[in-house]
């Protein structure tokens, strides 16, 4: 089971529109270098938010709402992998091993932020929350990977 990375998008500010770069570094035990919820101890499932291309897709031709990936506010969007079959399993994304802690189910401050519909759309596809096990380097165009 392999995909690869598409974008990724990351923001300083919570609230705030996360903006696409071409690479980013993933540290063990803080998470997304420049994400505002950088932590020294992040909760479980806090370090890396990934989505698929394919759930986007989905819900646009389910439902007609076009979510962009960084509207979305998962950090990496991948195309080609089931990120649902990840939960509990250790993956690779570019250089950066992780763990899939949880489905990242659709919220409601992602409901207020984008449009009504998307929590429904999004239930079971709304991406994973993982954790970083090493640290290392992810760009756009690295392949993701089940371990």
């Amino acid at each position: 089971m392999t995909g690869v990375v598409e974008q990724i998008a990351i923001t300083g500010h919570r609230g705030v529109l996360p903006a696409p770069v071409e690479r980013v570094r993933a540290e063990a035990g803080h998470g997304v270098e420049g994400e505002y919820h950088w932590s020294a101890a992040p909760d479980p499932g806090q370090s890396i938010t990934l989505i698929a291309a394919e759930a986007l897709e989905g819900l646009r031709e389910d439902t007609g709402i076009e979510l962009s990936h960084p509207a979305s506010r998962r950090n990496v969007l991948t195309r080609g992998i089931d990120l649902n079959a990840l939960v509990g399993r250790r993956f690779r994304v570019g250089g950066v091993h992780c763990e899939g802690v949880a489905l990242c189910e659709p919220c409601n401050r992602l409901a207020k932020l984008t449009e009504r519909g998307v929590l429904r759309g999004l239930v079971h596809r709304g991406g994973l929350r993982a954790d970083i096990v090493s640290s290392g380097e992810i760009a756009v165009g690295d392949a993701v990977a089940a371990a």
